[in-house]
């Protein structure tokens, strides 16, 4: 059986107000889903939907194929601030994930892939761009590996040159065999780099 992260039915609400309704989305192993929609029609609310971070109104989130565990699924965030841990490194940031399973990680080789500059990784968030925190939240998310990849917006905060590397190194793990979720408001990536796209706006 192909490993997915399937969403079914899934129904977000904020307040009195229906965000979606009855939504089906699916992560295959080895393939992307685009969701594309207005601000408002509730993209970020759905990956924090599936994953596991935000409770559904109604609908439901399964990982079919595969184990469920601590760390099979990794969110790159649009906004990096609103995630990294102010009072930790970079350096930290990035390896976080192989030191919880007592991992060893080459911390410097990770930040050549991303493109960002060793010399940082001993600064603390509030003393790099939001474009070099984001490259070690992708750096991060390498380390990582997980089985499903969940993107809000992931060139974001970063210039054209950094955004087409960090796009190469995120299909990496899809070739890998990552299924990933990629939000984008820009359609002509999500045409480019998708093999199925869920239109918010379409209801």
């Amino acid at each position: 059986m192909t490993a997915a992260l399937l969403g079914s039915g899934l129904t977000a609400r904020f307040g009195d107000r229906e965000v979606f309704s009855g939504l089906d989305i699916a992560a295959h192993a080895g393939s992307v889903t685009g969701v594309v929609g207005r601000s408002g029609t509730g993209k970020t609310t759905l990956l924090r939907i599936l994953a596991g971070l935000a409770e559904p109104a109604a609908g439901s989130v399964e990982q079919r194929g595969v184990d469920p565990r601590p760390g099979n699924i990794g969110l790159l965030a649009q906004h990096p601030r609103v995630v990294a841990n102010p009072r930790w490194t970079l350096r930290r940031i990035v390896a976080e994930p192989a030191a919880i399973v007592r991992r060893n990680c080459d911390v410097e080789a990770v930040a050549g892939r991303v493109g960002l500059d060793p010399a940082l990784l001993d600064r603390f968030p509030s003393q790099v761009s939001d474009g070099q925190l984001q490259r070690a939240c992708v750096g991060r998310l390498l380390v990582q590996a997980p089985r499903f990849v969940l993107c809000d917006e992931p060139t974001a905060m970063l210039d054209p040159i950094s955004a087409r590397a960090v796009i190469g190194l995120l299909q990496e793990l899809v070739d890998d065999g990552a299924g990933m979720v990629l939000v984008s408001h820009q359609r002509r990536l999500v045409d480019a780099r998708c093999d199925r796209v869920v239109d918010l706006d379409a209801g």
